[in-house]
């Protein structure tokens, strides 16, 4: 029997997402489904939730939970995680320390400063996992939803190569489902493909039964014109196709959009939008912890949309299907740099997970991913190296960043934010981690 482990199965929203998802194939075999956290409360309130879930979907389910890790892991074929190293705590540093340097962030979990440092204080956890999964699951997937999605698994790829590890993020499904809805035409039937970077891959396919579907977008748009008020709009204007992240996301990739009060006016930014969504997701876990109490049953969404379940799914049964995958660029993406981490599309059956050559991303768009792509390896160098100057710099070469503020001010804030975030960071980066 299949064992799935959940890391970070706190984030109890999500995981009720992915056991529903799971547990509605119709021909999945009985898998047994470990729970891990290092919050005892939020894992209480997991465990009944799966216990929930399987109950009103009529599926067996063998669960368990667990705080201690290397327990958790030990046998898995699955491990996916989902991590928040700091919780809400953290993300409301990485928002409101950089917005009173007048620094604007929308999301700030995958790029920028927030990146950044999100991304330090997530390695050191990564690095325990791998090395307990090297030890009690070698063969296992890690499947990964953590952001920084791809400075997760460059740093995997650096400190675990051995690893089966692949980050799983369904912007790209989402991308293409809402068009779908706004050009009104289904979602079934229709063939798409994506290449770039996580949160700014390049929908360079979106066609249905051979009809290119990009002109009547651009019918959309033109009979709309608050639609060119949107971020991805501008984006896609300029490049020549649709970015596959929202508009919020696609904000923070590029100097264009926050460096002003008129631009965030222009294309209706929300700056530190993030923290609404954390807030909200703290209310729902409340909501589920008090339904569970009271006896009461979980709400189920209908549609199966993220990848994690769709890849344990073709493992165990052999069916094969193409998703959306960050992976090490192997020979997969021309144009964008080698080592680096890529999205692309991946077969996915029985044997595994196998990304596709995708070939080159359009040039405007390359030059975009190559900017966020430096800011990543400079995060991945600097905890590599110990050397906290790679810090500052990766902060310096963002473009959002510095679209805003001078080097002294960016200096000045990695020394707070290090400060501020010092029990998750190593000493050699100003923490005060023994790593």
């Amino acid at each position: 029997m299949a064992q799935i482990t959940f890391v970070g199965a706190g984030s109890v929203v999500f995981t009720r997402q992915l056991i529903v998802d799971l547990l509605r194939f119709p021909d999945l075999p009985t898998v047994d489904l470990v729970l891990f956290d290092i919050d005892a409360e939020r894992l209480d309130v997991a465990l009944g939730t799966a216990r929930n879930v399987a109950r009103q979907l009529g599926k067996p389910l063998g669960v368990r939970a667990e705080t201690d890790r290397r327990r958790a892991l030990a046998g898995a074929d699955f491990v996916v995680n989902m991590i928040q190293v700091g919780g809400i705590d953290a993300t409301r540093v990485d928002l409101e320390l950089p917005a009173r340097y007048g620094l604007r962030q929308t999301i700030g979990d995958t790029t920028g400063v927030g990146g950044v440092f999100r991304g330090l204080r997530t390695f050191p956890v990564l690095t325990g996992i791998a090395a307990d999964m090297a030890e009690v699951c070698p063969d296992a997937w890690l499947l990964n939803y953590t952001n920084p999605m791809a400075m997760n698994i460059w740093w995997l790829s650096v400190v675990a190569p051995q690893l089966k590890a692949v980050g799983l993020c369904h912007s790209v499904y989402w991308t293409v489902h809402d068009l779908c809805e706004l050009i009104g035409v289904p979602l079934e039937g229709t063939d798409y493909t994506a290449g770039g970077v996580n949160h700014q891959a390049w929908l360079t396919e979106w066609s249905r039964h051979g009809e290119d579907l990009y002109p009547r977008l651009r019918a959309a748009i033109a009979a709309d014109p608050e639609l060119e008020r949107r971020v991805r709009v501008e984006i896609f204007g300029r490049v020549g196709y649709y970015p596959t992240e929202t508009s919020e996301h696609s904000s923070e990739y590029l100097s264009w959009f926050l460096r002003s009060d008129a631009q965030v006016e222009r294309y209706r930014l929300q700056p530190g939008e993030y923290l609404g969504i954390s807030e909200e997701n703290v209310r729902e876990f409340e909501q589920a912890r008090a339904t569970l109490a009271a006896g009461g049953d979980l709400e189920l969404h209908d549609e199966a949309a993220e990848y994690a379940p769709q890849v344990i799914h073709s493992m165990l049964t052999g069916t094969t299907r193409t998703i959306h995958a960050n992976v090490v660029n192997r020979g997969l993406i021309d144009n964008l740099p080698a080592g680096a981490v890529v999205e692309v599309p991946a077969l996915v059956d029985a044997a595994g997970v196998h990304p596709q050559h995708y070939g080159s991303v359009p040039l405007l768009g390359a030059a975009l991913n190559r900017a966020y792509l430096s800011v990543a390896e400079l995060a991945i160098e600097a905890a590599r190296t110990g050397d906290p100057r790679y810090v500052r710099q990766a902060v310096l070469a963002d473009p959002n960043a510095s679209s805003t503020l001078t080097p002294e001010q960016i200096w000045a804030l990695c020394d707070d934010l290090t400060a501020a975030h010092a029990s998750y960071l190593p000493r050699s980066l100003g923490g005060e981690l023994d790593i």
